[in-house]
């Protein structure tokens, strides 16, 4: 079996956020939706699972996180420097926010960072993996 992330995420919003993952480019799959729940698909090994507030308390009793602090940053590659900026761009205009770190070029790899609705931290990069290699 093909190795595969489920990322589970709370979300105050569930339309909202799909609305906005959506406006990202992930793709809903309505097999793993419902009205607690929708899994968001980036790529064929990488899901988003968009968990209500009240679904994500079935899972665990700690905390959920205020949309102002930071437990881990997620990082999804594209496939060039232009993608990241439209990712930051979209963000932008549906609701998230874009650079809330500054913008990283380090030539071989370039970066930025975004939040969705609820806070949760993604780095959308583009690596060139033939500069790596010199």
């Amino acid at each position: 079996m093909t190795k595969m992330i489920f990322v589970n995420l709370p979300v105050a919003d569930l339309k909202a956020s799909m609305a906005f993952y959506d406006a990202l480019g992930f793709k809903n799959n309505p097999q793993f939706s419902d009205e607690a729940t929708a899994c968001m698909v980036w790529s064929e090994t990488i899901y988003v699972m968009l968990l209500t507030h009240h679904k994500w308390r079935t899972f665990t009793s700690r905390p959920i996180p205020s949309a102002d602090s930071s437990e881990v940053m997620l990082a999804l590659s594209c496939d060039d420097r232009e993608a990241v900026d439209k990712l930051n761009e979209v963000a932008a205009t549906h609701g998230g926010t874009a650079d809330i770190n500054p913008k990283q070029d380090l030539g071989f790899m370039y970066n930025r960072n975004l939040a969705d609705l609820d806070g949760h931290v993604w780095e959308m990069f583009w690596m060139d993996p033939s500069a790596m290699q010199t």
